[in-house]
């Protein structure tokens, strides 16, 4: 029992001493405790370097400020510091030198009495920054200090300015003379657009393109691409102009610099852009002329049909150029959805968003229009008219100027232009004056009805209303006139003249024609048209027929 706490004791007493000696868990190895240790050290230095610039020129390049300091703070000063350096003429940049005055390698003026002013001081850790001893990153700073001073000097002196001047004063005046130059070539163009329009229509006919545009459209295109190209070339050059002017004077080299940079970051980028996007323009090109290529195809297909040097069986003529421009439409869709896959940024937002507001439109608009696409292509196809019949839709009498996808357009015998829409044509009643001549090589007849009383013998009318149309001239002879007996009223007979047109196009006046030589031959005769019906009781009143003259 004595015994017994004693070996307890000390037993407790070994556990807490290993407890203390040997880590609960475990851990990190030498070499990354040492990594650990190390890693704040490479943390410091910046990421994006700081430079100490004059005259706008980067001149150093800092990646950590010495001992504590901040690094704006301390660029900042290394720049104003530097500024005097160079302003000031008493300071010799060759008495720039290095000394060494551990933990830092300072760079500074020494004086001709031997004195020595530090001007900036490099630390180890700066130099690690750089993978140089600070003795090495010091020499550096020195040379890149000597050499932007005696720049600085060389550049603001009387004689740059006056040479920057004179420079100047020359740009200023090519960059006039060019504008002068440019400005004529550009109305030479305009003139020669005008009157030479023609000759790109004839190259569009070339590539089977020309049935598609107008003159005017092809010179407001022309107009607009010129003065597009002469605008852009004006702006391109005026901005160019402004860094070689700021490069001529010293206090703006610095920002003519920046935009010189600027601007060959933007060229670099789009010629890379351009190399980029060099496979893609080429499988446009291919599909261009593939699409050009069947578009000519095409329309020389549809043009043998039209001409008749080639026949299809139920394919009339007429069908051939409606179709050459439906199947030209078509192929250039095709080649536009075969295209729009390679099109730099065909996958942007401003693509996307741009086919959103067009599918939009295209909703909101597209039930009117494709009533209107579908009646017409109807109408071409049901070969109900053609460009230049007389015809008669809706009531509207005219000869058929135009007969487009959306609406038909007659021109009236009073030189009126009526538009009807195709929605309209296709349920309305067409009456076309000049099919039977062209169809069937036979004319058409016109007829008129009259009212002539019981009194007088039936063959009397037939002769007299005959020989009223032989003798207009615009009645033909290639079939013979004739009359109908429509009706028997209750105090006349209706008698219906039909006679022969020998040209559709004068159906109207022969129509009134017609009509005079009726009351002509009638009152000739003595014969009464009761038109409209008289009642007259034969009590002395006077007779309804004209005077004779």
């Amino acid at each position: 029992m004595g015994r017994g706490p004693a070996p307890l004791a000390l037993a407790l007493a070994l556990a807490l001493v290993l407890a203390l000696l040997l880590p609960l868990g475990p851990g990190p190895a030498p070499a990354a405790a040492a990594a650990a240790a190390a890693a704040p050290e490479a943390q410091q230095c910046a990421t994006l370097p700081g430079v100490v610039r004059l005259d706008g020129r980067p001149v150093l390049e800092i990646r950590r400020a010495p001992a504590a300091q901040k690094l704006d703070s301390y660029l900042k000063r290394a720049e104003a510091r530097l500024l005097q350096l160079a302003e000031d003429p008493t300071n010799d940049p060759a008495r720039l030198v290095v000394r060494d005055d551990p933990p830092y390698s300072l760079v500074g003026l020494e004086g001709v009495d031997g004195s020595f002013n530090p001007e900036m001081g490099v630390d180890a850790r700066s130099a690690d920054c750089f993978g140089l001893t600070r003795e090495q990153l010091a020499l550096r700073y020195r040379d890149q200090m000597r050499a932007a001073i005696r720049q600085y000097r060389s550049r603001h002196n009387l004689g740059a300015w006056l040479k920057g001047t004179a420079l100047a004063a020359i740009v200023l005046g090519i960059y006039l003379l060019w504008l002068r130059v440019q400005g004529w070539i550009n109305a030479a163009l305009q003139r020669r657009i005008g009157q030479h329009e023609q000759v790109v229509l004839q190259r569009l006919g070339r590539v089977g393109l020309r049935g598609l545009v107008a003159p005017d459209q092809v010179r407001s295109v022309l107009q607009g691409l010129r003065q597009v190209i002469h605008w852009g070339l004006v702006a391109l050059v005026s901005y160019l102009l402004i860094p070689l002017l700021l490069g001529l004077f010293p206090p703006t080299q610095g920002i003519a610099a920046d935009l010189r940079g600027q601007l060959k970051g933007l060229v670099t980028a789009f010629l890379g852009g351009v190399v980029q996007a060099i496979p893609n323009l080429l499988s446009i090109a291919v599909i261009v002329a593939i699409t050009i290529l069947a578009i000519r195809a095409s329309n020389a297909w549809f043009h043998a049909l039209d001409r008749g040097r080639v026949r299809l069986p139920g394919f009339y003529q007429e069908w051939a150029l409606p179709t050459a421009r439906l199947a030209a439409i078509l192929l250039i869709l095709a080649g536009l959805a075969a295209a729009f896959p390679y099109i730099p940024g065909s996958g942007s937002k401003v693509f996307q968003g741009a086919g959103l507001l067009v599918g939009v439109l295209a909703a909101l608009g597209s039930s009117a229009i494709a009533t209107n696409i579908i009646s017409g292509l109807m109408l071409i196809y049901t070969r109900a008219f053609r460009e230049g019949d007389r015809v008669e839709i809706n009531g509207v009498v005219g000869v058929v100027q135009d007969r487009a996808l959306l609406v038909t357009r007659l021109q009236t015998p009073r030189n009126e232009l009526v538009s009807i829409p195709n929605a309209t044509v296709i349920g309305a009643s067409v009456v076309n004056f000049s099919f039977s001549r062209r169809e069937i090589q036979q004319p058409v007849a016109l007829a008129t009805t009259i009212t002539i009383g019981y009194d007088v013998p039936w063959r009397q009318v037939h002769a007299l209303m005959l020989s009223a149309a032989r003798s207009v001239a615009g009645i033909t002879d290639e079939i013979e006139p004739f009359v109908l007996q429509t009706s028997l009223n209750d105090f006349h007979i209706s008698y219906e003249l039909n006679a022969f047109v020998r040209d559709p196009a004068t159906y109207r006046q022969t129509l009134s024609e017609v009509l005079a030589a009726l009351q002509d031959q009638f009152a000739a005769a003595g014969v009464e048209i009761l038109s409209p019906g008289y009642h007259a009781i034969r009590n002395g009143n006077r007779s309804t027929l004209p005077p004779q003259s």
